[in-house]
């Protein structure tokens, strides 16, 4: 029988402020700036930002990578017991792969009022025919979450004319 997952919430705002870091790295390469870190056992196991027009990639979400990165250095594409801090509220594509990756809880910045689907269109991680359920928690450092990216678009904006 598996563990019920110890929830530290002390360290939300710590690792959400790598993913902040992680987005500023990817709207330096002018990529719109999202970044996640996935931690298990209170440590850093992947790391990511969006990077779909660098990589010509456009599943490189910033989530992907992170999982990406920590099923590699684990050699498992199971993430049980993971936590993925991510700045922006995930779309479609990376929420099926948050659940067939089995990572146990996401924590999101920002909502994404247009794609975002933990909240805003619609509620995916609490459907029935899904064989695994996730934690999700919003809103944290959503301040600054979205002022990265509205000062990015802000910019990308001003430079059009």
């Amino acid at each position: 029988m598996r563990q019920p997952m110890i929830v530290d919430r002390s360290r939300d705002e710590d690792f959400m402020r790598e993913a902040l870091a992680l987005a500023a790295e990817g709207a330096a390469l002018g990529e719109v700036p999202v970044g996640a870190v996935l931690v298990q056992d209170g440590r850093v196991i992947g790391r990511g930002f969006n990077c779909p027009i660098s990589r010509h990639d456009p599943s490189a979400h910033a989530e992907m990578v992170a999982i990406r990165d920590a099923a590699l250095a684990l050699e498992n594409y199971r993430l049980v017991g993971s936590t993925l801090y991510v700045t922006l509220e995930p779309c479609s594509m990376c929420a099926g792969l948050i659940v067939h990756s089995r990572v146990a809880r996401v924590v999101y910045g920002a909502t994404e009022p247009k794609a975002g689907v933990a909240i805003s269109r619609g509620q995916f991680f609490t459907q029935d025919f899904l064989n695994h359920r996730v934690l999700v928690e919003g809103g944290v450092l959503a301040g600054e979450c979205g002022a990265i990216l509205s000062e990015f678009f802000k910019a990308r904006r001003s430079l059009k004319g």
